[in-house]
């Protein structure tokens, strides 16, 4: 049968003056699949269905919130007794304090831990805190970067042109929305990534006045983009000696590049972390972790963070069967992930050079996304928004629907390697990208 995605098309016009862009987030929305976004009905393992019966290998795997793949057993399993037993209570657990003190033996720097719903509530936690421990009111984030959709960080996170960014000495802070508050931004510092002199030149500028440093460790933003080599060692220095806490925002990274993350795969030592995303498993399960001294300021009457649906019980049951699948056979999950993603982007390297088709395959693990462009490689945001052709992409990834392989149209997020995906799956992705390249 041809491929068909009328369904779609008739749900989505039902949703016009109901829902806004189809869903609950722009970036599931039309805007980025032409005229209409695909409705998936089910999913199990590595492959996801559409309303109209289409079968995918699923390589978006839900922004990277699923580390296991779709339905996993086991996550099931723990979902389903939660759920029987009581959803929520909203009272101190036993599974709340199993999940922390997994944490604590899996993540490097948790001496604390603080839960909560979502990588933004994480992150908004955490700068509040920085914020009350050190008496300082400023915050200096990184171009392209993207920390949640609260007022102080959003900014210069989106793809805009070139000519709208500004010098590289003095980048102009571009808000990404309207309705921010208008003072929001006043006490946020922006500099571009991967380059220590302006860090430290920033710095300068504001002396005494910087209460936090946040960083994505690979910047997931626009697509995947490595740190340069020794850079994150360095602005974890020049923080510590500036008496600035260093937030690692690893709502992406997470339980996804190593079992500690970013700090353990680049051996840093940050003040706070946050996670997100890969943490739940598909359910909404976020968490603060960080130094003792630092942690202790949310006791009561310090840095208030409240939250009825923190440490949510069944968020609670799901994330500890994630961590005890993921570190099961000494993290043998972690070493699949990565051998799959490296057979999958030498395999696109292969094929894109035999095409002729100017691709770099750019990847960190399980982490990858292809960039349209004759560049030798993507460094930073600048050169995100003047050299990969995002509309390429798009048209590229739209073409590999027919045959049964979905990613997210959007050149600025990335694809994931899971647990669930196999040596087969990256065959058949390849085979697909060889057709639709034709």
């Amino acid at each position: 049968m041809p491929f068909s995605t009328e369904k779609s098309r008739q749900i989505y016009e039902r949703t016009l003056g109901v829902l806004i862009e189809a869903s609950s987030s722009s970036s599931r929305g039309p805007a980025n699949f032409g005229k209409y976004p695909i409705f998936m009905e089910r999913a199990r393992g590595s492959r996801i269905y559409d309303v109209d019966g289409n079968e995918y290998i699923d390589w978006m795997m839900a922004f990277g919130a699923l580390p296991l793949g779709h339905a996993h057993p086991e996550i099931v399993e723990a979902i389903t007794e939660a759920a029987t037993t009581g959803a929520h209570f909203a009272t101190a657990t036993p599974v709340e304090l199993e999940v922390a003190e997994m944490l604590q033996r899996i993540v490097p720097n948790a001496e604390r831990v603080r839960f909560a719903n979502t990588g933004t509530e994480a992150v908004m936690a955490a700068i509040r805190l920085a914020r009350g421990v050190t008496g300082r009111p400023k915050l200096l984030k990184f171009e392209g970067h993207y920390h949640g959709w609260h007022d102080d960080l959003l900014v210069s996170s989106n793809v805009l042109p070139p000519s709208a960014l500004g010098l590289r000495s003095d980048p102009i802070k571009i808000p990404d929305s309207s309705g921010l508050n208008r003072t929001a931004l006043d006490d946020t510092i922006v500099v571009p990534w991967n380059d220590l002199p302006a860090l430290q030149h920033a710095i300068e500028n504001h002396p005494s006045q910087i209460a936090a440093i946040i960083t994505e460790g690979i910047m997931a933003n626009m697509g995947v983009i490595p740190p340069a080599d020794g850079y994150l060692r360095g602005l974890q220095e020049l923080a510590k000696a500036n008496g600035i806490l260093f937030i690692l925002d690893e709502t992406v990274t997470g339980f996804r590049i190593a079992p500690g993350g970013c700090q353990e795969y680049y051996k840093l030592s940050p003040d706070l972390v946050t996670f997100g995303k890969a943490l739940g498993c598909g359910l909404p399960v976020a968490a603060l972790c960080g130094r003792a001294d630092v942690m202790d300021a949310l006791q009561w009457g310090g840095v208030l963070h409240y939250g009825t649906h923190n440490g949510s019980r069944i968020g609670m049951h799901a994330a500890r069967a994630n961590l005890r699948v993921l570190t099961r056979d000494n993290n043998a999950s972690f070493r699949h992930t990565w051998r799959i993603a490296e057979r999958l982007c030498a395999g696109y390297r292969e094929l894109f050079k035999k095409k002729g088709r100017a691709v770099v395959v750019q990847n960190v693990g399980p982490m990858f996304q292809l960039m349209f462009t004759d560049q030798p490689t993507i460094r930073d945001y600048r050169d995100f928004c003047q050299f990969v052709d995002r509309a390429a992409f798009q048209k590229f990834v739209l073409s590999l629907f027919p045959f049964g392989v979905y990613f997210s149209p959007s050149a600025a997020l990335h694809s994931i390697v899971t647990l669930a995906h196999t040596d087969q799956d990256v065959d058949l992705t390849l085979k697909a990208a060889g057709k639709a390249l034709e």
